[in-house]
C-alpha cells in the first residue's frame, strides 16, 4: 500500500532551516511619520550589546545591503527602526522602551537617541499586546519612560469601547501620511538635558562655529546646540557656506552632505560625544542637524539630515527640541522668529479631554507618585505654555512648549501624531 506521507525531502529540509532561524514575533507598525518593528523586551537577547546582529538581520541591513531586501527595511533611516517595548518597573510609570536605530546599508545599530514619531507608537502597541490592563473608557494616558534619554512621556490614545484595544480611526491629519487617524497626544515632560543633563551642554544659547576640515574650509556658522528630547545642532542656513548653497545637485548632494556632516562631527566635540571629529564619524545618530530659515507660512522653517541625508519631513524629537529652542531666548531659533508673530497660549483639545489641562496634571500626580511629581514640578503653577508651528519639507507641525516660570527650561513639550498597526507576524533573522 503506497505511503500516505507526501511531504518531501526539500520540505522537511527547508522546515529544519527555518527551525535553526532565529523566529522573532514583530509587530510592523506606523507610527508619526516612520514605520518600524515593535518588539517585547523578552523576545530578544537579555544583553542588550548582542541585540545587533539580530535586529541588522530584522532589517535587511546584514552584508550592507542598502536595499534591505532580506528584511522588513524600507531602505531608508525612516523605515529602519526599532521599537523595544516591556512593563515597567519604575514607579508610576507604565511602561517602557528602547529605541534602535538600524542603518541602512552596513550592520550598525545606533541606540544613542530616540525617535519621538516611534514614541508615538508605544502605547498603542502597549495597549493592543496586553502590557496595560483594562480600563473603561474612550482615552487612555499612559506614562513611558524612554530607556535611551531618561525621558517621561505621556501620550493620550484612543480606545475601541468595544474591544478595550487602540483604535487608530479618526480625522486627524499629519504632514506625510496621506491617511487620517485618530489622535496621538505625546508630550515629552522636562525633557531638557536627555543626554547631558543640560538643556546648553556648552553654556552658550548660540556660537560660532569654525570648521576648519573637510571641502569648503575654513569656515564659520552660526549655532544653537541644544538638548532638549535630543541633542540638536541647530545652524542658521543664512550663514552657510557658498560650497553648501552651490553644490551641484541641492543639498542632498554628496558635496553638501559632507559639508553637513563636518559641521555635525564638529559639534559633536562641542557636546562632549566624541573627543575627535574622527571619532565624532561613527555616531552619526547623535547629535542630529538642522538648518533653520524664517518663515512667511509659518513660525519658523527647519530643513533636518538624518543618518547623512536629506529627512524627508522632521524628526519628531527635533520638533520637540526646536519648539523648546524657539521659546528660549538668545537661541538661533529665537532670533529668526518674526517678532510680530505672537505665540499664544494654546487651549487643551477638547477632543482628547473634557478636563482643562491644569487638571490633567493634577490627575496624573494624584494616581502616579513618582511620574505625577515629575510633572507637577516640571510643569509649574505659572508655566507658560505656547504654540509653535513649524514648517518643513513635507508640510507643517504643531508644537506646544509649556515654558517653565524661570524663563530657562521647557517644562514640558507636546506633539500631535496619528499610528496604526501594519502587521503582525513572525521575521526569520
Amino acid at each position: 500500500m503506497p505511503s500516505t506521507n507526501t511531504t518531501s525531502p526539500s520540505t522537511v529540509a527547508a522546515a529544519a532551516a527555518r527551525a535553526r532561524r532565529r523566529r522573532l514575533p514583530a509587530v510592523l507598525m506606523r507610527a508619526g511619520t516612520s514605520r518600524g518593528l515593535f518588539l517585547h523586551r523578552h523576545h530578544l537577547p537579555e544583553d542588550v550589546n548582542e541585540w545587533g546582529p539580530v535586529l541588522v538581520a530584522a532589517m535587511g541591513s546584514r552584508m550592507g545591503d542598502p536595499r534591505q531586501l532580506e528584511g522588513v527595511g524600507g531602505a531608508t533611516s525612516t523605515t529602519s527602526k526599532v521599537a523595544v517595548v516591556s512593563p515597567s518597573s519604575r514607579e508610576g510609570v507604565d511602561v517602557e522602551y528602547t529605541f534602535v536605530q538600524v542603518t541602512v546599508g552596513a550592520e550598525v545599530v545606533d541606540l544613542t537617541g530616540n525617535c519621538g514619531n516611534m514614541a508615538s507608537g508605544v502605547a498603542a502597541f502597549a495597549l493592543d499586546e496586553g502590557l496595560l490592563s483594562p480600563q473603561d473608557g474612550t482615552l487612555r494616558v499612559v506614562s513611558v519612560y524612554n530607556t535611551n534619554t531618561d525621558v517621561l512621556l505621556e501620550e493620550t490614545i484612543a480606545v475601541d469601547p468595544e474591544t478595550g484595544l487602540f483604535d487608530p480611526e479618526g480625522d486627524y491629519r499629519i504632514s506625510g501620511v496621506k491617511r487620517s487617524g485618530s489622535l496621538v497626544k505625546v508630550k515629552f515632560v522636562s525633557p531638557g538635558g536627555s543626554m547631558t543633563g543640560q538643556t546648553f551642554p556648552t553654556g552658550q544659547r548660540q556660537q560660532i562655529l569654525e570648521i576648519t576640515e573637510g571641502p569648503a574650509a575654513p569656515y564659520s556658522v552660526r549655532a544653537t546646540l541644544v538638548d532638549v528630547s535630543n541633542p540638536f545642532v541647530f545652524v542658521d542656513a543664512e550663514t552657510m557656506p557658498s560650497a553648501y548653497t552651490d553644490a551641484a545637485g541641492g543639498p542632498d548632494s554628496e558635496d553638501a552632505r559632507t559639508i553637513i556632516e563636518a559641521i555635525r562631527q564638529h559639534a559633536s566635540v562641542l557636546f562632549g560625544f566624541a573627543t575627535t571629529t574622527a571619532a565624532a564619524s561613527l555616531q552619526r545618530g547623535t547629535p542630529k542637524i538642522s538648518l533653520l530659515s524664517s518663515s512667511d507660512d509659518a513660525d519658523i522653517k527647519v530643513f533636518s539630515y538624518s543618518m547623512g541625508k536629506v529627512h524627508p519631513s522632521f524628526q519628531l524629537t527635533g520638533a520637540v527640541c526646536l519648539g523648546a529652542a524657539t521659546c528660549l531666548e538668545g537661541t538661533v531659533a529665537a532670533d529668526l522668529l518674526d517678532k510680530e508673530k505672537s505665540l499664544p497660549p494654546t487651549p487643551p483639545l477638547s477632543s482628547l479631554s473634557s478636563s482643562p489641562k491644569s487638571e490633567t496634571v493634577i490627575d496624573l500626580a494624584e494616581s502616579k507618585t513618582v511620574a505625577g511629581a515629575m510633572v507637577s514640578e516640571a510643569v509649574g503653577e505659572n508655566a507658560a505654555a505656547r504654540k509653535i508651528t513649524i514648517q518643513h519639507r513635507s508640510g507643517t507641525l504643531d508644537v506646544e512648549v509649556d515654558i517653565a516660570p524661570n524663563g530657562d527650561e521647557a517644562a514640558g513639550v507636546t506633539v500631535y501624531r496619528t499610528a496604526r498597526r501594519i502587521f503582525e507576524g513572525v521575521i526569520y533573522a
